[in-house]
């Protein structure tokens, strides 16, 4: 049986009175994983966990199967991390910056340079290793932070929101390398709030809300879902009441049309209703299910039940109510 990448048992974060995380437990198989949450998920906190940069209130962390808390130097041996913030020193090369890492990591200072400049190579600043980190765009910087977080070579790199502040262009050249990262067996966690980035990158997800496990499972691919959205030219009265005759569900919105759900041979059906009241199709489209309609609908499910366990005010609650606070200057 395979070794989870990472293993999470009973995990909880608690800051004074906010809990970050909440009796999390999940695993993660080899590959791309995708960690998604609002801000305030506790995406980053996760991930410091993971690095051992904090330690947890409950619980334990394991990467590759070695316990983070136990064997710290295994994992920090195994790990590159990336991270979000502006952390990069401005006045040195990006070569420089990043054979200090590679040195840091355990290389020694030839072998640092070459790894380097390799790394570099692959991020696509070979032209630019030389020039100071503070002459960077936001594009290039980012680059360096991936760079500096893989030249050892890690089994397992966290990225951080990689892709953030980056224009479109630079959005999709990034997380071209992070599959690239998954071409080279590199096991990758990338943290983000941006769905799409997920479904552009990853195998996996991971679901976060307010520091709960939502889903932990594979992304699956967009599917057509029962549903189809009719926009009519006219008479969408008549259309409606032919297919409800039919026993076809139909909720109207002006022409705007949502049928079913319903059977594969919906829009047939559509098409010959539409033929006999004389209504005019302006179009037809069957609605597709996408990660973030996953996501809704178990941040829902989860309110709903979080709604039915929370214990209820009754009419003979008979607590009489606290007393009102002393008038200014009295005494007791």
């Amino acid at each position: 049986m395979t070794t989870p990448t990472i293993a999470v048992r009973d995990l909880t974060m608690q800051f004074d009175e906010v809990t970050a995380l909440d009796q999390l437990t999940l695993e993660t198989p080899p590959g791309i994983t995708g960690l998604v949450g609002a801000n305030g998920a506790g995406k980053t906190t996760l991930m410091r966990i993971l690095l051992g940069l904090q330690q947890p209130t409950t619980g334990q962390v394991a990467i590759h199967g070695h316990d983070v808390a136990t064997d710290p130097t295994a994992v920090r041996q195994r790990v590159g991390w990336m991270p979000e913030g502006d952390c990069l020193p401005g006045d040195i090369a990006a070569a420089e910056f990043v054979a200090h890492s590679a040195r840091l990591a355990g290389l020694p200072p030839r072998a640092a340079r070459l790894r380097a400049s390799e790394t570099l190579f692959l991020v696509g600043l070979e032209e630019e290793r030389f020039r100071p980190i503070g002459d960077f765009s936001t594009g290039m910087t980012q680059r360096v932070k991936l760079a500096q977080a893989i030249v050892h070579d890690p089994d397992l790199v966290l990225l951080d929101e990689p892709a953030s502040g980056l224009d479109p262009d630079g959005r999709i050249e990034m997380l071209a390398l992070v599959r690239r990262l998954g071409e080279f067996g590199i096991d990758v966690l990338i943290s983000s709030h941006v769905l799409s980035d997920i479904t552009a990158t990853s195998s996996w997800v991971v679901l976060l809300d307010r520091g709960t496990l939502l889903r932990n499972g594979p992304v699956t691919p967009d599917r057509a879902t029962g549903t189809v959205v009719v926009e009519v030219l006219d008479r969408p009265d008549a259309l409606v009441g032919h297919l409800t005759a039919q026993g076809v569900a139909v909720a109207a919105d002006g022409v705007r049309l949502v049928v079913g759900p319903g059977s594969d041979d919906l829009e047939p059906t559509i098409v010959a209703a539409a033929a006999a009241t004389g209504s005019g199709l302006v179009r037809m489209t069957r609605e597709v299910a996408t990660l973030e309609d996953e996501f809704l609908a178990a941040d829902a499910q989860r309110r709903t039940a979080a709604a039915q366990a929370a214990p209820e005010a009754t009419a003979d609650d008979t607590r009489p109510p606290p007393p009102p606070p002393p008038a200014e200057g009295s005494r007791r």
